[in-house]
C-alpha cells in the first residue's frame, strides 16, 4: 500500500483561557484537538463529521497551519509541516489550500473577483503581467461554472452559491493537492449544494485533488466520501470506510449521529437514539471516555481508561471499549 499523501500523528491543540479578572488567573485551557491521528489518500475524500463544537474546523486549521499546533506532526508527502519554517510553508502553501464555509466573510468586499482569485498567485509569484493574470483568471472561472466577463465585478454583486465557486476558483489557482472543505455548502439552499458538490468532484477528477471534507449533513458525506472519521469534544472516536461508518457504525456516538439524521428510504431508517444530558464543556472533559456521561453503555472501566482508536473491522477503527472484536464480551446495540 502506497504512503498517504496527508499523515496527521497525535495532533493537539490547547487554547489558553483569559484572565477571569484583575486578581483572579485564568481558567483552565479549552483542549480543542486531542491526539488526534488521521490518513488521507492522494485523489481522495474523507470526511469529518461531527455537532458543532466538536474541533472539525480548529483541525482543518491546524493541518494548513493557519493555526499553530500544540503538539502532533502533519506529514504532507513525507515532509512534517508542523515544522517548517516560513519558506517552506510558502512552497507548501502551493500545495494544500482551503475553502471557506462563508466566502463573502473570506473575501474584501473593495477587490474585484479578478483580484481576489489572482490574489494568491500573486502571492507566490506565478503571474508575471496584467495580461497573463486577466487569462489565467477567465479560465479559472469557466473551470468553475462562472463567466469570464464577471471577473471585474464585486464579490456583492453574486449570489451565496457563485461566491462559493469563486472561492473555490481561488483555492485551485495555484494547482493544490490537497484542499480542506470547510463546510463548504451549509449555508447554501439545497439545489445550490448539490451543484457545489458535484462541481468539487468534478474538480477532484480533473486535477486529482484529495479533500478534507469537514461537515455535519451526512447525507451530503454519504455522496462525497469515501472514508469518514466522527469527532467528539476533540476526539476522533471512529473512522473508516463510509460504507463501513453508515452501515456498521460501532461507536455509540457514531450510532445516535446516524439514528438523528434524515433518511428517504423508510426501511433504511434507524431507530432514533437519544442522548442524556449535553456535551460536556471542553474545560472539563469527563475522566477516561468523553463520552461516558452520556453513554448508554457505560460501565467503570470507562471512568478509568480511555479508550484508544483500534482495529474493529478491515479498515475501520473506533474508540470504545465495547465495540467488536469485543474482549469484554459486551455487544454494541441500536444498529
Amino acid at each position: 500500500m502506497s504512503a498517504p499523501l496527508l499523515r496527521v500523528e497525535g495532533l493537539g491543540k490547547t487554547f489558553a483561557s483569559r484572565r477571569r479578572g484583575l486578581w483572579l488567573p485564568a481558567g483552565p485551557g479549552v483542549r480543542a484537538v486531542d491526539d488526534l491521528s488521521l490518513d488521507i489518500a492522494a485523489a481522495s475524500t474523507t470526511a469529518l463529521v461531527g455537532e458543532s463544537g466538536c474541533g472539525k474546523s480548529t483541525t482543518g486549521r491546524l493541518i494548513l497551519r493557519l493555526i499553530e499546533p500544540s503538539q502532533g506532526r502533519i506529514l504532507f508527502e513525507g515532509e512534517d509541516i508542523a515544522a517548517a519554517g516560513p519558506r517552506q510553508m510558502k512552497a507548501l502553501r502551493r500545495q494544500m489550500q482551503i475553502i471557506f464555509q462563508d466566502p463573502f466573510g473570506s473575501m474584501s468586499p473593495r477587490r474585484s473577483v479578478a483580484q481576489i482569485i489572482a490574489e494568491p498567485l500573486e502571492a507566490q509569484g506565478m503571474i508575471g503581467s496584467a495580461a497573463q493574470a486577466r487569462e489565467v483568471v477567465a479560465g479559472l472561472l469557466e473551470q468553475v461554472g462562472l463567466s469570464p466577463d464577471h471577473m471585474h465585478r464585486l464579490p456583492r454583486q453574486f449570489s451565496g452559491g457563485q461566491r462559493q465557486r469563486i472561492g473555490i476558483a481561488r483555492a485551485i489557482s495555484v494547482g493544490p493537492r490537497f484542499i480542506v472543505a470547510d463546510e463548504p455548502v451549509s449555508a447554501l439552499d439545497v439545489s445550490v449544494q448539490a451543484q457545489i458538490v458535484n462541481l468539487l468532484q468534478d474538480l477532484q477528477a480533473q486535477k486529482r485533488l484529495a479533500y478534507l471534507f469537514i461537515s455535519h449533513d451526512l447525507a451530503i458525506v454519504r455522496h462525497i466520501a469515501e472514508r469518514v472519521a466522527v469527532m467528539y469534544l476533540g476526539r476522533v472516536v471512529e473512522e473508516g470506510p463510509k460504507r463501513a461508518i453508515f452501515n456498521a457504525p460501532q461507536h455509540p456516538y457514531t450510532q445516535a449521529l446516524l439514528s438523528a439524521a434524515p433518511d428517504a428510504n423508510p426501511a433504511a431508517r434507524r431507530r432514533r437514539i437519544i442522548l442524556a444530558g449535553d456535551v460536556p464543556s471542553p474545560t472539563s472533559v469527563p475522566s477516561g471516555c468523553g463520552f461516558r456521561t452520556r453513554c448508554p453503555l457505560a460501565q467503570a472501566i470507562c471512568a478509568e481508561a480511555r479508550p484508544v482508536l483500534r482495529p474493529v473491522a478491515e479498515g475501520q477503527n473506533a474508540a470504545c471499549h465495547f465495540a467488536a472484536p469485543n474482549p469484554i464480551g459486551v455487544a454494541l446495540g441500536g444498529g
